[in-house]
């Protein structure tokens, strides 16, 4: 599952949907961020920082709430957990419903964990854009990242440089929209401000290729954006809109995320299009 490490920063990816996972080590602390999917993997995780740790204080972050980010939580009980505003104001209700899939997806698979199922409790709060945190050398910094949840937390690391984007600006996947269309677009405006003020060399999105170059974080934005744009005028028109998604990756299980947004986008409109 280990994908790369390079100085304090150490990527797993998953077997499923290319999902990343991340640990990032300074002097006083290691922070981990989304483990996940399988039993096997989290646990692959858990070894790796149980060996890395030492007397360092473990902290834990989590970019939404979709079910497969965190569904390793409760393999890191120790850990202080960070997250954004929305994160924690969910109702018990969506607190039920995300940890439903969890269960449904263990179910569906006979898959055991060695660890209780439960909605992180969260001990930092991200709740201002440009909101900055201190643990020792290492220093965190918060953007809310609506669009696809409407929990999105974008997080910059100063040092060492990296910005954590979660489910936005990947490289395989087209934006999936679950909170609104609007959002999303405002969520990848954001971005240009965010790399102005933080010039970092690496992005690492919460599925596929990390992104290693301001120039090619600008592309995925822009693709991002172009795919919103023109699929709002599609529907609008009442027009077919697969083209949009030609060539993609897993093109037969990417056009249900794809139906989904043309739906969405359809009852933002107030129901027009076809």
């Amino acid at each position: 599952m280990l994908k790369w490490k390079r100085g304090e920063i150490t990527l797993f990816r998953s077997e499923l949907y290319e999902t990343n996972s991340l640990v990032v080590e300074s002097a006083g602390h290691v922070l981990v961020v989304d483990p996940c999917w399988l039993p096997g993997e989290v646990e692959e995780i858990r070894r790796y920082v149980s060996g890395v740790l030492g007397g360092r204080r473990l902290l834990l972050l989590f970019t939404h709430s979709d079910f497969d980010h965190i569904i390793g939580y409760g393999a890191f009980a120790e850990a202080e957990v960070i997250a954004s505003k929305a994160f924690t104001d969910k109702s018990r209700e969506e607190r039920e419903s995300i940890l439903e899939e969890i269960r449904a997806f263990d179910d569906n698979y006979y898959l055991r964990r060695s660890y209780e199922i439960t909605y992180p409790d969260v001990d930092h709060i991200m709740g201002q854009d440009g909101q900055t945190m201190v643990f020792g050398e290492l220093q965190l910094t918060g953007y809310a990242a609506p669009g696809h949840t409407n929990d999105g937390l974008f997080t910059v690391v100063d040092s060492p440089r990296l910005f954590i984007a979660g489910d936005y600006l990947s490289d395989v996947e087209f934006p999936y929209i679950y909170d609104s269309s609007t959002a999303y677009e405002a969520t990848l405006g954001k971005v240009e401000r965010i790399i102005a003020r933080h010039p970092v060399p690496l992005l690492v999105p919460g599925h596929g290729e990390a992104a290693e170059s301001q120039p090619e974080i600008e592309r995925r934005r822009g693709a991002g954006l172009d795919y919103i744009r023109r699929l709002r005028a599609a529907v609008a028109a009442g027009e077919a809109a697969d083209h949009l998604i030609a060539g993609c990756a897993f093109p037969r299980n990417m056009r249900k995320f794809h139906r989904s947004n043309q739906e969405r986008i359809k009852r933002e409109l107030g129901g027009t299009g076809g």
